[in-house]
């Protein structure tokens, strides 16, 4: 079960994974050691499973973000499934209930990459598109 203290430590390190333990614990209201103690535990537990970056996608030029709702006919996705294996702009890929049958988040460098990734999508799915405007989070 986690504590305020450690509920707070994995805001800190989501903030910040390369904070030091000597200035987490300060953050935090625990000496250096006792913070590692706990950032430890919560590794073990399995409450912490990795760490990681933030990538600047439009700084990459993928400036065109965008969701995409999919939409299949039919029982068999084996094709669809096929076609998003081989994708390089799909970021994240869900199966959902409800309206649709999967969700994608996928990054572009152009509209017209987008266009092309739709044309080619059409071949297996129907689709709705979200294009993002701004994050807010």
């Amino acid at each position: 079960m986690l504590d305020h203290t450690d509920k707070r430590i994995i805001d800190e390190l989501s903030k910040n994974g390369r904070i030091s333990m000597k200035e987490l614990g300060q953050l935090v209201h625990l000496t250096g050691q006792a913070a590692a103690n706990r950032v430890s535990r919560l590794e073990e537990e399995g409450f912490i499973e990795g760490y990681t970056i933030r990538f600047n996608q439009e700084k990459a030029g993928l400036a065109v973000h965008a969701f995409i709702h999919i939409y299949i006919r039919g029982l068999y996705h084996g094709p669809y499934l096929a076609f998003v294996q081989r994708q390089t702009a799909i970021l994240h890929h869900y199966k959902t209930s409800g309206e649709t049958c999967y969700m994608m988040e996928c990054r572009f460098p152009s509209n017209a990459a987008l266009d092309q990734f739709l044309t080619d999508l059409n071949e297996h799915a129907n689709y709705r598109l979200s294009i993002v405007i701004n994050q807010t989070l």
